[in-house]
């Protein structure tokens, strides 16, 4: 959901140096925005920043990208980072659709993490993880694709198995209960939430070959 009214939102943005202008110019010079050749990582969905900056954090010979469709949202994920004082780590404002205008054979992981999940039936194709997507995703991978989600929806996560699986995707882990099980995950701000509410977190780790 769009945080409203944000002061100063458009402002702090620009000034950031995690946030990237133009991010079409970067198609295909990616290590450009980092100045090194380590693995990229892309989070779709980036919300206010928990998930990410924490893996920034914890594993710093990666580089990381989160895009939000929302620019009030992510002030929230930048302002967060500038306490941080991270270096492998960028935001861009864009929606999903656009992603072979940015990214093209230069991720290694992408995250699809607590996406909407668009429960009607007829909105089926507006899942990250639809067929229509998936497709999408063929473009952005450096090497074997490699996708990693997590949700609280079981609908959701019942459809990205089954749309995962038929695409050719292998699903090397699934798991029905995350914070009851040995798989490590950095936590987002939804996941946080959900679980305190008792509502258990589903996940899976699924590769292709190119």
């Amino acid at each position: 959901m769009r945080l409203r009214n944000v002061k100063n939102a458009e402002m702090i943005l620009k000034e950031s140096p995690y946030f990237v202008l133009n991010p079409e110019s970067y198609l295909g010079v990616l290590r450009e925005l980092f100045g090194n050749d380590q693995p990229i990582h892309l989070e779709i969905g980036t919300g206010k920043g928990n998930f990410l900056i924490g893996m920034a954090k914890k594993y710093p010979h990666i580089n990381f990208i989160g895009i939000e469709k929302y620019d009030s949202v992510l002030v929230r994920a930048i302002q967060k980072c500038q306490e941080e004082n991270l270096s492998n780590i960028k935001f861009m404002c864009m929606d999903a659709k656009r992603i072979l205008e940015v990214f093209r054979g230069e991720i290694e992981i992408l995250y699809l993490n607590f996406s909407d999940p668009w429960p009607k039936n007829r909105h089926h194709e507006r899942r990250l993880t639809s067929q229509s997507f998936l497709k999408l995703y063929d473009g952005i991978f450096k090497g074997d694709c490699h996708i990693i989600q997590k949700t609280d929806n079981i609908i959701l996560f019942a459809s990205s198995l089954e749309d995962l699986s038929k695409y050719g995707y292998v699903l090397e882990k699934v798991c029905l209960d995350l914070h009851h099980s040995d798989i490590f995950s950095i936590e987002t701000e939804y996941e946080t939430k959900f679980s305190d509410l008792g509502y258990k977190i589903n996940y899976v780790e699924a590769k292709k070959k190119k």
